[in-house]
């Protein structure tokens, strides 16, 4: 199949020399530019968390992923949480990434992918807060995919606490 696009002369250049500078032949830039921008963010955001070691850095990119999830329209959810993450992930991560997905998913009406599957739920809770006095709270509150999960946060996917 064939995609004719009108641009301007100036316009082609541009996209050619930003296809050279990236090593590909303008056609695979401009498909990757167009529709893999979504999978390679995904992507890079689970190599990270598969990569720090610091509490706040690892809050940062899961508000970073939580942000794009939310922001993605159901067919670009489904392209861009198809794959599985990229690199292993400590089993608490895996597991609020899953839950994050599945709750975006649900809220698209998609299916999970089948990769989040694979991932066991946590054997012993994991809980947001460590104040004792929020756990029923949280317990209670927490939306279903992070509760089968064994993980137990105030919100999810479109709300920030």
């Amino acid at each position: 199949m064939q995609l004719q696009i009108r641009v301007s002369v100036d316009q082609k250049r541009a996209i050619a020399r930003a296809a050279r500078r990236a090593g590909m032949a303008m056609s695979s830039y401009v498909l990757e530019r167009v529709l893999g921008a979504d999978e390679r963010r995904t992507a890079e955001l689970m190599r990270h968390l598969a990569n720090v070691a610091e509490a706040d850095s690892r809050r940062f990119a899961l508000a970073e992923l939580h942000d794009m999830l939310a922001s993605l329209s159901a067919s670009e959810l489904r392209r861009a949480v198809a794959e599985p993450p990229p690199a292993a992930l400590a089993p608490e991560t895996a597991n609020y990434v899953a839950a994050m997905v599945e709750y975006a998913c649900a809220r698209r009406g998609l299916e999970n992918p089948v990769w989040t599957r694979a991932i066991a739920p946590l054997a012993t809770p994991m809980f947001a807060s460590q104040l004792e006095s929020l756990r029923l709270h949280l317990l209670t509150r927490s939306p279903p995919p992070f509760r089968r999960r064994n993980v137990f946060i105030d919100t999810s996917i479109g709300g920030r606490v």
